[in-house]
């Protein structure tokens, strides 16, 4: 079993960041690929962003350029380095690794 912890949501006026954080129990994130998703109002869960065991990553295209995965094997963490943000970015952000789901942090993008 694995506990995933996010962190790191707010607030944010447009053209603002943020850097979102998954923690995990245990030393996990280098043996699997993790993948950070969204869930706005009304809309199904997306994948954002995802960075692989040997450490390749991709985005949805809503946010290439603007969003940054990676992965710090020794703090057991991932973060998603949020910027130049949208108000279509607002949603609740979950982490997953495998079969374990975060409880997910809300992101809020509006002026």
């Amino acid at each position: 079993q694995v506990q995933l912890v996010e962190s790191g949501g707010g607030l944010v006026q447009p053209g603002g960041s943020l850097r979102l954080s998954c923690a995990a129990s245990r030393s996990i994130f280098s043996r699997y690929a993790t993948g950070w998703y969204r869930e706005a109002p009304g809309k199904q869960r997306e994948l954002v962003a995802s960075i692989s065991s040997d450490g390749s990553t991709m985005y949805e295209d809503s946010v290439k350029g603007r969003f940054a995965i990676s992965r710090v094997n020794a703090e057991n963490t991932v973060y998603l380095q949020m910027n130049n943000l949208r108000p279509e970015d607002t949603a609740v952000y979950y982490c997953r690794i495998f079969l374990w789901w975060g409880q997910g942090t809300q992101v809020t993008v509006s002026s």
